[in-house]
């Protein structure tokens, strides 16, 4: 139920600061182009507050939160007195009405670049793509474990999530790509990866196991290396140096196991059983886990134990591959504005194969899914719901620049052919597009729901 709760939490927050910062980008171009503006919503329905200000707006929070609109003084919409047709937004040049509209998605990069520069001052922490199992296509290459992908075409990356968004745009087309790689020791040398050689059955989000590459990850043994004072830990008796062996007698096979089997086989209240391994001997201990608080509606179950710190060889080998992406103030808006642009490209790129159907509607994601991963990224830090965040609103931004009738970019479509024609799209048109963008719109939601739920019973 808290996951629930703090899904829900987190949407309303991230919804309310994109939608807000969007229908904010229309209504200050709005007033600056000497346009009335009679109300500025975030939401829709039912109206849960309002209040007019000075200048004559109403400002409402309505009850459906997938949206928001900002309603202009214009005559197509009501009779405008004489006296105001100068403050209409359909008395304005075409020029200026393109800005109006154009607006609310350019504010949506703005809000992106800010959230990934404020990421990275804040620092991300972030894994290099340190390769760990290799098979298939990556084994016949001759990429090895331990090799570092330094760059994919050309294109540098820092990161798993920039490897694999090079990756993945090859991956659809089956082309040839040229990776090259760093070795431990330093060596880099460059590789020809065939994704030709994908079969029929390739998923996109499975690109790197359809490649035949796992990322590493640190195994460490499951020893305790200390135990919090008056922790459910301490009272059952745990010693430094147990190896914990299993949970309620399923098998830890490594460090990372044990939270995870805490929270499958824990409930507050109720003792597990845990063997440990000491002295040389098994050794089973009875220990009542404790509730921990992981966010505003998030707990989690705890022993209060902590592992014991790695050898020298495998910290290397963890300082190699972990690291914390952060840079000063001016490094850092470069790099957020480099992060844009690769996620842009990304985007974009995902969006045109989808259309040509070589990419799958499945990356659609709709409001339950959106959900999750505000709460999971709030709980991560405020370092991933920043990107989480920028992530979102670059998506919003794109999105509503699409030619879509009801979309930003579909009046900019027709403000595009009223600069070519030299007249406005007769009403006639414009509605016929309303209904066509409607309907192409509920289609896209319908899509992005049904993923949802294929997420959720999958």
């Amino acid at each position: 139920m808290s996951e629930f709760l703090g899904s829900i939490w987190w949407l309303l927050v991230a919804l309310g600061l994109l939608i807000t910062f969007h229908e904010f980008g229309h209504y200050w171009v709005a007033r600056r182009m000497g346009v009335r503006v009679l109300k500025f919503s975030i939401g829709f329905g039912k109206k849960l507050w309002s209040r007019t200000g000075r200048d004559g707006t109403e400002y409402v929070i309505a009850a459906i939160p997938l949206g928001g609109y900002v309603k202009m003084l214009d005559e197509r919409e009501g009779e405008v007195d004489e006296s105001d047709l100068g403050e209409a937004f359909n008395r304005k040049s075409v020029w200026a009405r393109i800005a109006i509209v154009a607006a609310g998605p350019v504010f949506n990069l703005i809000f992106t670049l800010l959230a990934f520069w404020l990421m990275f001052l804040v620092g991300m922490p972030e894994s290099r793509p340190v390769i760990g199992e290799v098979s298939g296509i990556a084994a016949s290459a001759g990429i090895e474990t331990g090799d570092r992908i330094v760059s994919v075409d050309g294109n540098s990356t820092d990161t798993w999530s920039h490897a694999f968004q090079a990756l993945i745009t090859r991956a659809l087309d089956r082309d040839k790509v040229t990776v090259e790689l760093e070795r431990i020791n330093g060596e880099q040398r460059k590789l020809e990866l065939d994704l030709s050689q994908l079969g029929s059955d390739f998923q996109e989000e499975k690109t790197l196991e359809g490649i035949g590459i796992t990322p590493w990850r640190a195994s460490l043994p499951a020893i305790v290396g200390e135990i919090s004072a008056n922790s459910p830990a301490y009272k059952a008796g745990f010693k430094i140096d147990d190896l914990i062996v299993s949970i309620n007698d399923e098998p830890v096979p490594n460090w990372a196991w044990v939270g995870a089997l805490i929270q499958k086989h824990g409930a507050s209240g109720e003792p597990l059983t845990v063997a440990v391994e000491r002295a040389g001997g098994i050794l089973e201990i009875g220990v009542t886990p404790e509730e921990s608080s992981t966010g505003a509606f998030s707990k989690r179950l705890i022993l209060g134990v902590s592992i014991k710190p790695a050898d020298a060889e495998m910290q290397a080998q963890i300082d190699r591959t972990y690291f914390l992406h952060k840079y000063g103030l001016f490094e850092g808006f470069t790099a957020a504005a480099s992060e844009m642009w690769r996620l842009t490209g990304s985007t974009l790129g995902l969006l045109g194969r989808m259309l040509t159907g070589t990419a799958s509607v499945k990356n659609l994601s709709g409001p339950i899914s959106i959900a999750q991963f505000a709460n999971s990224s709030a709980n991560a830090g405020v370092s991933s719901f920043l990107f989480f965040l920028g992530a979102i609103s670059l998506s919003l931004g794109i999105l509503n620049l699409l030619p879509i009738p009801v979309l930003d970019g579909g009046h900019l479509l027709y403000y595009l052919i009223e600069l070519a024609k030299g007249s406005p799209v007769s009403e006639q048109i414009q509605a016929k597009g309303q209904y066509i963008g409607l309907m192409a719109l509920f289609g896209l939601m319908g899509i992005a729901f049904f993923n949802d739920i294929l997420r959720l019973v999958g």
